[in-house]
Parts: structure tokens; C-alpha cells; sequence
């Protein structure tokens, strides 16, 4: 039996490896790269989920990444890991989890390619949100803004709760000009993709509000096997799943949404300006890994593994060379870098 009083991380891991490209690719995706710091985003998700607080966490992957997972978990490591034998988003990856865990586990979800430069920041909303979801909430991060974003949706909280507040509504990805006034206006966070809730709170609403999804997972965890550490779901049954995202099945439909503030440094790590942005650079706003010479820049990251690089006169560029492929864009075009034909696309 579980220790209830732990906290169980749910660690969602996969990608399609193209925002990051060269660097990133599908047989090796944003997860597993030394992006921000020594280690990979994976290892930062699961290091900062570990200490007597917490339980092993389950790791949900797919089978093409399995051996990087195992690869890259620590020495001894009791995690165990859930196989989904194809991709079906994250309403599906968590229910997996919940149905594999005791329903009073309290479960903490956290997508595995994000950057927190506050750890403790991050605990202590953990266990904020875990008192919250003991009470029967179902609890998002509500990462506290910085500046007028259009990438991320957003949550408005609502009445106080102790320790967080009601989310009043999610909000879709703003304009320039709703994000500027949900600024201005205070009261609304980024909706970063990290949850905590009961494994039976999440698989109830989930029932409530998508049955035959959650209907197809049941038979999937019925009809699967385990191999060591690993669970693998059955796949005629998996196949029948309809993919949606945790957002739009549940939290978007419940009526126990609550939030959590947290303000920990936090990325999503989702394009190449992210990776600028979230390391250390000089009194000009440059980052360099590798060999390069800038001279009169401004704002620029060379990403370079082995060739020199050299720019003059730049600003708000970036450069990335992974053997014998490069990208250059702007920071600005930096977002639509997954759009790319061809290797980047896959």
C-alpha cells in the first residue's frame, strides 16, 4: 500500500523533437538535452521531485523514448514507468497513471521538458497544491507573469481558498493586446501544464466529463502487462483512445478547479529565445556555447558543437550548429522554427 501521506510524481515525457531543431529530433527530443545547467530537463524534473515528501514517481513515456528514460534515471531509482504504445495526449497519459496508483495517491504532474530555476519555490506550491487536492481539488500551477505573453494560456483565479484560489475561468492564448491588460489587471497566471489531484478525484472527473475516454484507459490498464518496472497498456484497447488534452477534458470542465500561485522562475524551454533567456549571459544579453567570436552584438545565442562561430554587428539572432546542420533566425522567428520542411519537421 502507498504511503498517502507522499506526494506521487507523474513525470509526462516525449516530443516530437522540432522546436529545438538541430539540436532536438524526434529520436532524441527537448527532454533529454543538456539545454539550461549540466543536466537535462528530464533529470531536473525528477531531481526536483525527490526527498522523503515525495514517492517514486511514474515516469509516462512512449516506446520510443523508453531507453532514454531508463538512461537517464538515477542510480537505484525506483521509478516506474507506463509505456503508451502511441501517443494520445495528456488527458489520456495522466489517466494512465491514475489508474495505476491507489485512488487516494495524491499525484503531481509535471511535463518533463520545463526549466524552474527556483526549486524550492516549486516544493512549496507542491505542497500547497497537495493540501488543496486532498480536500478534492483538482490544483494548476498558476505561474505567476512576467511579461505580456501570447504563447501560453492563461488562468483568472477566483475566490481565495486556504493556500490558493478557485480558478475562476482558463483563458485561450491572448492577443498582444489581452495579455498586455490581463498585466495590468493582475489576477491572472500562466497556465503552465502542472497539476496535482487525487488519482480518484482526476479519474471521477474525468468520467464525468469524458466517459468514453476514460472508459478506453480502464480497458487499456486492465488488458496491459508488467515487465519490471514497466506497465504497458493494452493496445487494441489504448487504440481506441480519442486524444484530448488534460485542459480541454477535465480542467476546463470541472467545477473543483483551483490554483495555486507560483512564481519559481519557471520555462517552458519552448524555442531557442526560451533557451537564451533562461541562461546566464553577458552585460549584452549573449549566450555561447561552443567556439564563437562576437563582436558588436547584442542579444544573440550561438549554439555551436563544434565549428566557430563569428558574427558582427548583430542583434537578437540566434545560431545553432549540430554537426553539419545550421539554423539561423531572428529571436522572433525562433517560435516558428517547428514549422521548418525537411529535417526539422521530420
Amino acid at each position: 500500500m502507498a504511503d498517502e501521506s507522499k506526494i506521487t510524481p507523474v513525470v509526462l515525457c516525449g516530443g516530437n523533437g522540432t522546436r529545438l531543431w538541430p539540436r532536438s529530433k524526434p529520436c532524441a527530443p527537448k527532454p533529454f538535452l543538456r539545454l539550461v545547467g549540466d543536466t537535462t530537463l528530464f533529470e531536473e524534473a525528477i531531481g526536483r521531485c525527490a526527498g522523503e515528501e515525495f514517492a517514486p514517481p511514474v515516469v509516462v513515456t512512449g516506446h520510443k523514448h523508453r531507453d532514454l528514460v531508463e538512461g537517464q534515471l538515477p542510480q537505484g531509482s525506483e521509478c516506474r514507468l507506463i509505456i503508451e504504445p502511441e501517443g494520445k495526449n495528456t488527458a489520456a497519459a495522466i489517466a494512465l497513471a491514475a489508474y495505476r496508483l491507489p485512488e487516494d495517491a495524491v499525484m503531481l504532474v509535471c511535463p518533463s521538458d520545463h526549466h524552474i530555476a527556483d526549486v524550492e519555490a516549486f516544493r512549496a506550491s507542491a505542497f500547497q497544491a497537495a493540501a488543496l487536492a486532498r480536500e478534492g481539488w483538482l490544483v494548476a500551477f498558476g505561474i505567476v507573469p512576467t511579461r505580456p505573453e501570447t504563447g501560453y494560456g492563461y488562468i483568472k483565479q477566483g475566490e481565495p481558498l486556504a493556500g490558493g484560489y478557485r480558478v475562476d475561468k482558463f483563458v485561450e492564448k491572448p492577443d498582444r493586446a489581452r495579455a498586455e491588460e490581463f498585466l495590468a489587471q493582475g489576477g491572472y497566471s500562466w497556465n503552465g501544464g502542472i497539476f496535482a489531484f487525487r488519482a480518484g478525484t482526476f479519474i471521477e472527473e474525468l468520467s464525468r466529463h469524458r466517459p468514453a475516454l476514460a472508459n478506453a484507459v480502464r480497458k487499456a490498464v486492465d488488458s496491459g502487462r508488467e515487465d519490471g518496472r514497466r506497465f504497458l497498456p493494452g493496445a487494441d484497447a489504448f487504440a481506441q483512445i480519442e486524444g484530448e488534452s488534460v485542459d480541454y477534458a477535465v480542467m476546463e470542465e470541472t467545477d473543483h478547479a483551483a490554483m495555486v500561485p507560483a512564481a519559481m522562475g519557471w520555462s517552458d524551454i519552448g524555442n531557442w529565445s526560451a533557451v537564451r533567456e533562461a541562461r546566464e549571459h553577458d552585460a549584452q544579453g549573449n549566450v555561447v556555447n561552443g567556439r564563437a567570436d562576437l563582436l558588436d552584438c547584442r542579444d544573440v545565442l550561438v549554439e555551436s558543437d563544434g565549428p566557430r562561430v563569428s558574427l558582427v554587428g548583430l542583434e537578437n539572432v540566434i545560431v545553432v550548429v549540430d554537426g553539419d546542420e545550421i539554423l539561423v533566425t531572428s529571436s522572433a522567428g525562433a517560435a516558428s522554427v517547428g514549422k521548418l520542411k525537411g529535417p526539422a519537421g521530420g
